[in-house]
Order: C-alpha cells, then sequence, then structure tokens
C-alpha cells in the first residue's frame, strides 16, 4: 500500500498520516483493488480450462483423464486466494519507550512496534539521499558529553569543541558566547510526587507553575507513552507557549538504528502529536546523548534540528534525588554564556529550586530565551 500528497505529489512507501514535506494530509493508494481484479480474472480462467478439461474427457481419444487436472487448479486456487487476502502495509502503532541509561530521560520499559524494513528509500526535505545518508559514519559513543563542564563560570570545552565539528547538521551543543541561557526538560514519562497532604501532583506541572509565574519559557522534549498517558500537560505546554520537542517512540538508542528506524522513531511521534494536538515539532533530542554524523543527517533530513546540551546534572534518578541546596548549587555554579540546560521534569528537586535558579539568573545579567 502506497500513501502519497496531493499537495506536493510525494509518494511514500510508509504510513504517513500527513506529509513531512509540506504537512497536508497524505491519501491511500490502496492496492488490494487490483489484487482482487486480478485474483477474479484468475479463479475465471481456471474455472473455464477445468469445463474444458471435464469436457474432452469424453472423448475415448483424449489420454487426459478428468481427474488429472484437478490437483492443479486446487493449488493455482490456493495459491490465488493466497495472494488475493495479502495484508497490505501494517500501521505503525505507538508503545511506550523502552529503559535506556543516563543521562536522558530514564523511561519504563516495553515491547516496540516492528519498525519498517530496509528499502533503500528515505522519507524527508531532500537534503541527503539514501545511499548518501548509508555511506554517512555511523560511529557513536553511549552517554554523551555533558560530564564536562567549566570552571568560574566558563564555557565548557567539549560543548564548544562539538558545535564546530557538528553544526553543519542543524545540531547545536551550546549557544553564542554571549549571556544567554536555554532552559530544556526531557521527559520520557510524568513522574507523581507526594505533596505535605499527601496529595499527589505531577512533577511537570510544578515545573510550568514555576515557568509561568517567572515568564519564562522552555523546550520540553517529550515521548510517544508522555504524548499518549499525559495530553493535559502536553496540551498546557503548548498553550502557554512553550516549545514541544521530539524525543522518539520507544526512546532507543538512535545511531544504533537503520535509517529506516530511526525515521520511524521520530515521524511517527511527529505524526500524533500534528494529528492530536494540531502542533508541528521541528526539535529533537537524541535518547542518552547517543548521536553519529548518519544519525544527525537522518534527523536533518526530516527537517528537525539536533538540541543536544552543554549541562546536565544527576537529577533523573526519583529514588536517589539531590538535595535543593545540592540542586540549586550545581546548577548556579555552572551556569554559562549560551549554556543549554539538560533538566529532567521528573525531578523533584529541579522543581523545587527552578524558581530560584530563574532569579539568581537574572540577577547575574543572564537572559532565559526560547531556543527555537
Amino acid at each position: 500500500m502506497m500513501y502519497y500528497c496531493p499537495e506536493c505529489k510525494k509518494k511514500f512507501r510508509e504510513y504517513r498520516r500527513r506529509c513531512p514535506v509540506c504537512g497536508g494530509r497524505c491519501n491511500r493508494s490502496d492496492n488490494r483493488t487490483i489484487l482482487l481484479i486480478v485474483g477474479v480474472g484468475v479463479l475465471f480462467l481456471l474455472l473455464l480450462g477445468l469445463i474444458l478439461v471435464l469436457f474432452n474427457s469424453g472423448d475415448p481419444g483424449n489420454g487426459t483423464s478428468g481427474s488429472s487436472s484437478l490437483p492443479a487448479s486446487s493449488s493455482s486456487q490456493s495459491s490465488t486466494q493466497s495472494t488475493a487476502s495479502a495484508p497490505s502495509s501494517s500501521v505503525p502503532g505507538s508503545s511506550a519507550p523502552t529503559t535506556s541509561v543516563p543521562p536522558s530521560s530514564a523511561v519504563p520499559p516495553s515491547s516496540s512496534a516492528a519498525p519498517p524494513a530496509s528499502s533503500g528509500t528515505t522519507t524527508g526535505i531532500g537534503l541527503y539521499t539514501w545511499d548518501e545518508l548509508n555511506a554517512m559514519d555511523k560511529t557513536y559513543s553511549t552517554g554523551g558529553f555533558g560530564a564536562g563542564r567549566g570552571q568560574n563560570h566558563a564555557r565548557p570545552s567539549t560543548p564548544v569543541a562539538e558545535q564546530k565539528k557538528y553544526s553543519q547538521y542543524d545540531a547545536y551543543f551550546i549557544g553564542e558566547d554571549t549571556k544567554t541561557v536555554y532552559l530544556t526538560f526531557d521527559c520520557g514519562y510524568e513522574y507523581y510526587a507526594t505533596d505535605a497532604n499527601g496529595q499527589k501532583y505531577p512533577v511537570t506541572g510544578k515545573i510550568l507553575d514555576v515557568l509561568k509565574e517567572k515568564n519564562v519559557k522552555g523546550v520540553f522534549f517529550i515521548t510517544m507513552d508522555y504524548a499518549e498517558s499525559e495530553p493535559a500537560l502536553v496540551q498546557r505546554m503548548i498553550d502557554e507557549g512553550h516549545v514541544v520537542g521530539n524525543h522518539t517512540n520507544n526512546h532507543p538508542v538512535m545511531p544504533a538504528q537503520t535509517i529506516e528506524k530511526m525515521e520511524y522513531e521520530v515521524m511517527s511521534l511527529h505524526e500524533y502529536v500534528l494529528e492530536h494536538f494540531g502542533y508541528k515539532m521541528f526539535l529533537f533530542r537524541p535518547p542518552t546523548g547517543a548521536y553519529s554524523v548518519q544519525s544527525l543527517a537522518v534527523l536533518q533530513n526530516l527537517g528537525y534540528k539536533t538540541v543536544l546540551w552543554s549541562f546536565q546534572h544527576y537529577d533523573y534518578d526519583t529514588n536517589d534525588q539531590p538535595s535543593n541546596t545540592t540542586a540549586y548549587n550545581t546548577i548556579t555554579n555552572n551556569a554559562h554564556n549560551g549554556a543549554i540546560y539538560l533538566l529532567h521534569a521528573i525531578s523533584e528537586a529541579n522543581a523545587a529550586v527552578l524558581g530560584d535558579v530563574i532569579d539568581y539568573l537574572n540577577t547575574e545579567g543572564y537572559t532565559i530565551q526560547l531556543f527555537s
């Protein structure tokens, strides 16, 4: 089954609700009708042949018996029926994200829908062909680069070096060398904490409350599990002017995947958010911070910017949270020009100190901007 966009005439082998090029709604070109017509035609010819064989079997001079043709006819009919009933392309389903290692969002394990098979084709905006992507360097290391920090608020060297190396692929590790910082939050799943009155509350909701109070905008990178289980929070992010970013469907290590699997991980969530929230995502954060030249180029080819970070800290284990004092000191002591902060939205410590962190940054002359 093929899908095509009537607006820009692009065709896709994989399931597409909307065209990733122009955003138009894709139509389905269903080939089952053609298979049905062919099947009916073949059955008609087989039936006609069977009638002729049975008619001729009454002739004493004919050495072919009427029964000798039955096994072949039955076999052909079975084959035809199998062809006519073959399933069309399956629609990718969403599933909860799989467990991954820090420093990106920790997510609960689950099984994943099978990705499209390799076809030598690629979806995207046409920057690279499939062959060009396939030939690119796939080398990567897990764990990101967040451990490198500058001293006395200096810009950390590793993100600066990576920015120069990979900027051609629309990858961002650190901002410009000005007193500007960016707040980003990874949302692999929602964590419900308990307040002093014993009431459960979503930690991300508390973070949104602080950002609204301080009139600050941030980027929230969500997974499919988060989009499906927390639609009210996702809608609130959109309504309050934050950017909702793509953190994949199943939270895999992206550069370890095939080109087709990488595209599926991004575009299945992209299409879901576009259909259910009317929102078109354009920023991407790779799970575990792992990337390669190929994975960065695949995302660029899908029209995405990849956003890494120049600061992260130990905040992603809900059972081992830093104290509020430790979280505040770690975040503020590492402020630097162009900082892209990675904070996990499941952290009670982050939520508790965020307001004070924003006040500190403003006092020190930093401007908190929305990364876009």
